[in-house]
C-alpha cells in the first residue's frame, strides 16, 4: 500500500513535469551514455556507514545538462526499471509488483527535486556563475528524497525520523561528492558528449572498492562464523569433560544474554557476553577431577589451583586468537568482584568489563537455583535476597537489579523439597555467591 502510493506519487510528478515543463535540445550521444552509465552506476552498491549507496550522480548531474530537465525524471525511472524488467540484466528471478514499485517510488522521487528547481529557474546547461541555482537544486534533491524516505519508513514500519537521518547523513555527503565531480563534467560537455566517458573510472573504481569491500565483509563473516563454531566444540568438550559444569555453562550463557539485551548492550559486546558466558568455566577442563568434583570443602591448597581456572580459560582462548581473544578477557574476569575482593586481578567497579560482571551474577544466579550433590538448591526468592545483600560489594546493582527483572515473571524452582537457606551450604569456600 505504501510503496503504492508512492511510486503513484512519483510517476505523476515525473509525467507532470514531463508534459508541462519547456522543451529542450536532447544531445544524442550525450543522452545515450548519460542513460547507460546510470543503469551502470545503479548496480553498483558500496556500504556508507550501516546503509548502501550507488555512484549515480556522476550520472545524474551530468544527465541535467544533456537532456532535458523536465524529462529527467521519467529517464531515471525508465533507468531503474530497466534491470528489473530486462532478464538479461536481472540477477534473480521476475521481479514481484513490491520491488518494482519500490524502484518507483524509493529510488527514483530524488530527481523530482532538482529538475524541478531548473526548470522553475529557466536553466538548461551550467556555468559556473549559475553555482547557486545548482546548489539550490542538490538541496532540493536531498529534500525531496528525505521527504519520501521519511514518508515511507513512518507509514511501512513505523521507523523514527531520528533513526533515518543517523543513515541518510552519510548517504547524503557521498552524494555531495560525487555532485563535484558531476559538475566538473557539466562545465565542459555541451558540445562535447564524448565527456562523459571521464566518469567511467571513476564508477569502475568504486566498483572494484565494493567488490573488495564485499569481499572482507563475507571472509569476515566466514571468521567470526569460525569462532562461533569453535566456542560451541569448547562448550561441547566442557560437557563432555565434567557434565554439570557444561549444562550450568549453557545456563548462564542464555540467562547472560537476555540480561545483556535488557541492558541494551552493542552486538559485539552481546557476542561476548554470551560465549563469555558459555566458556567462563573452561579453564576447569585443566582442574583435577578430584577437586572439581570434591563433595567437602576446599583445602587453601586446593583453592589456589580452583582459582587458577580463569586464567587458564582464557591462555586457551588466546591461543585461538580472533574473536574469542577478547572473550578470554571476560572469562579472566567473571570472578572479580564490583568492591575490588574478587580474582585474578582485584578489579572493581567499572573496571570489570561489562560483560564480565553480567555473567558473574549469571553465574551466581545459576549456582544457587541449582542442586548439587553437597547442597540442594536455593528458591528463587533465597537467591533473589542474596543477590540483593551482595549487590554492590560482590555484584554490580545495575546488573543485579536487570537480572531480577528478568527472571521476575519466567522462574520456576528447578529442584523438588526444601530449599536450603544460604548459610547452610556445606561448601565452605571463601565468601562467594555461586562459586561454580
Amino acid at each position: 500500500m505504501t510503496e503504492g502510493l508512492a511510486a503513484a506519487i512519483v510517476v505523476l510528478a515525473a509525467v507532470g513535469l514531463g508534459a508541462f515543463g519547456p522543451p529542450g535540445h536532447v544531445s544524442p550521444v550525450g543522452g545515450a551514455l548519460a542513460v547507460t552509465l546510470y543503469i551502470i552506476a545503479a548496480q553498483i552498491n558500496f556500504p556508507v556507514g550501516v546503509a548502501l549507496t550507488a555512484p549515480t550522480q556522476l550520472a545524474f548531474v551530468p544527465m541535467l545538462v544533456v537532456i532535458p530537465p523536465a524529462l529527467v525524471p521519467l529517464v531515471v525511472i525508465g533507468c531503474r526499471l530497466v534491470p528489473l524488467l530486462i532478464p538479461g540484466l536481472r540477477t534473480g528471478g521476475r521481479p514481484s509488483a513490491a520491488a518494482v514499485l519500490s524502484r518507483v517510488g524509493g529510488d527514483c522521487a530524488y530527481a523530482l527535486g532538482p529538475a524541478a528547481v531548473l526548470v522553475l529557474a529557466g536553466v538548461h546547461g551550467f556555468t559556473w556563475s549559475q553555482w547557486p541555482i545548482y546548489t539550490l537544486a542538490l538541496a532540493a534533491q536531498f529534500g525531496v528524497d528525505l521527504l519520501f524516505g521519511l514518508g515511507r519508513s513512518w507509514f511501512a514500519d513505523r521507523t523514527r525520523p531520528g533513526d533515518l537521518l543517523s543513515v541518510v547523513a552519510w548517504l547524503y555527503l557521498v552524494d555531495v561528492a560525487l555532485s563535484c565531480i558531476g559538475l566538473f563534467v557539466d562545465a565542459s560537455v555541451r558540445g562535447r558528449p564524448l565527456l562523459l566517458l571521464l566518469v567511467v573510472p571513476i564508477i569502475g573504481l568504486l566498483a572494484l572498492f565494493a567488490r573488495e569491500r564485499r569481499q572482507r565483509v563475507e571472509g569476515s563473516l566466514t571468521l567470526s562464523s569460525t569462532y562461533r563454531e569453535t566456542a560451541e566444540l569448547l562448550g561441547d568438550v566442557l560437557e563432555d569433560d565434567d557434565a554439570y559444569t557444561g549444562m550450568h555453562s549453557r545456563e548462564v550463557a542464555e540467562l547472560a544474554l537476555s540480561v545483556a539485551v535488557r541492558l541494551e548492550l552493542d552486538p559485539l559486546a552481546l557476542f561476548n557476553v554470551r560465549y563469555g558466558a558459555l566458556l567462563h568455566d573452561v579453564g576447569k577442563i585443566t582442574v583435577p577431577k578430584a577437586i572439581l568434583q570434591k563433595v567437602g570443602k576446599l583445602t587453601p591448597e586446593e583453592w589456589v589451583i580452583m582459582r587458577e581456572h580463569t586464567v587458564r580459560g582464557q591462555e586457551m582462548l588466546d591461543r585461538v586468537g580472533g574473536s574469542l581473544a577478547a572473550v578470554g578477557r571476560i572469562v579472566r574476569h567473571s570472578h572479580e568482584h564490583f568492591d575490588g575482593s574478587g580474582y585474578p586481578d582485584g578489579l572493581c567497579g567499572e573496571a570489570i568489563p561489562i560483560e564480565a560482571r553480567i555473567v558473574a551474577v549469571a553465574d551466581a544466579w545459576s549456582a544457587m537455583t541449582s542442586s548439587r550433590p553437597y547442597r540442594r538448591a536455593l528458591s528463587a526468592e533465597v537467591a533473589a535476597d542474596e543477590l540483593k545483600r551482595c549487590a554492590g560489594s560482590q555484584f554490580d546493582p545495575t546488573v543485579v537489579t536487570a537480572l531480577l527483572t528478568e527472571v521476575a515473571p519466567v522462574y520456576a524452582p528447578r529442584s523438588e523439597g526444601r530449599a536450603a537457606s544460604a548459610g547452610a551450604d556445606p561448601f565452605k569456600g571463601p565468601p562467594e555467591l555461586g562459586l561454580s
